[in-house]
């Protein structure tokens, strides 16, 4: 296995590439090469995430090298090469849709903008935005944010619904677009926001690794539905078909929950922190009857 950390201006043009895609399926080049190429996360704690060796591990590596089993199989490539891809919020889309990586693993929101570019594998994970700042500063909701400076991540969901409730509720907050979750969370930290606007999950991960995570909070009120999915190259019905297949066969023979265990309730490195958050009933719903749907609505209890 080998790691090819790529930095890339993403100036890609991605409208007319799922034609020459659905020409060519993946499944094609894997098969041609004998090699998969996965996109992981640096600080996407605890799906996607570098740890204590840089060694991208987590709850979505661990899918993405299930679903890598499923296809030696399909393709019958027992040796079958994974290779590595370092992605941020901003590339992952551009580099599954450009051809660079197969599938990127990570936490990413699977909403209908973005399956305008690109496919998502079923469901694994259920999420919502809230924001996390110290609390000393004594924030409770979004009319507490008039004026102030707040930061999200470049290239996702949350910073475009920020932007959009920023404008709709004329609040005049100062947006910082931050490179990666590490760069917010930092931001927040050294005093240059006031709050970091993120999917929960994150939010707890990166507090709870913090030197201080006691001096932390967590907003109560949740502001948006976010499921999360393997993001798949769109037009593509061959490798979707098998990839999604591999994702579903893992929820029903148990792999998933076994998974969820090990990441959300259990010691994860590299400080060996559990993050305790138990299985919700939206997941429990998800694994039981496995979708791709973008629609918030259809995660509601």
């Amino acid at each position: 296995m080998k790691i090819l950390p790529i930095i890339l201006a993403t100036t890609v043009a991605v409208a007319g590439m799922t034609t020459a895609q659905a020409e060519t399926s993946r499944m094609d080049k894997i098969k041609a090469t004998g090699e998969l190429t996965l996109g992981f996360r640096e600080s996407s704690i605890p799906f996607s995430y570098l740890d204590d060796k840089q060694k991208p591990v987590g709850y979505s590596m661990d899918i993405c090298y299930g679903i890598a089993d499923a296809l030696k199989k399909d393709l019958n490539l027992p040796n079958l090469k994974i290779k590595l891809v370092s992605v941020t919020s901003s590339t992952r889309i551009p580099l599954v849709a450009n051809g660079t990586v197969d599938i990127s693993c990570g936490s990413a929101t699977n909403n209908a903008q973005r399956q305008e570019q690109v496919a998502f594998a079923p469901t694994t994970f259920v999420t919502a935005t809230r924001f996390t700042a110290l609390k000393s500063s004594n924030l409770k909701d979004l009319a507490d944010f008039k004026g102030k400076t707040v930061v999200s991540t470049s290239g996702t969901s949350n910073l475009k619904w920020l932007t959009q409730t920023n404008a709709d509720q004329n609040l005049g907050m100062r947006i910082i677009p931050a490179k990666d979750h590490s760069e917010a969370f930092l931001t927040v930290s050294s005093g240059r926001a006031t709050a970091f606007f993120m999917d929960d999950i994150l939010l707890a991960g990166l507090v709870a690794n913090s030197q201080n995570a006691k001096d932390w909070m967590i907003s109560e009120k949740a502001y948006t539905i976010e499921p999360y999915g393997m993001i798949e190259p769109k037009g593509d019905p061959q490798f979707k078909t098998a990839v999604d297949n591999a994702v579903k066969a893992m929820m029903k023979d148990g792999k998933i929950d076994a998974l969820y265990k090990k990441w959300f309730t259990s010691p994860i490195p590299p400080k060996n922190i559990n993050l305790n958050w138990p299985m919700t009933a939206e997941l429990k719903k998800v694994i039981e009857h496995p979708t791709d749907s973008p629609n918030p609505a259809d995660y509601k209890q």
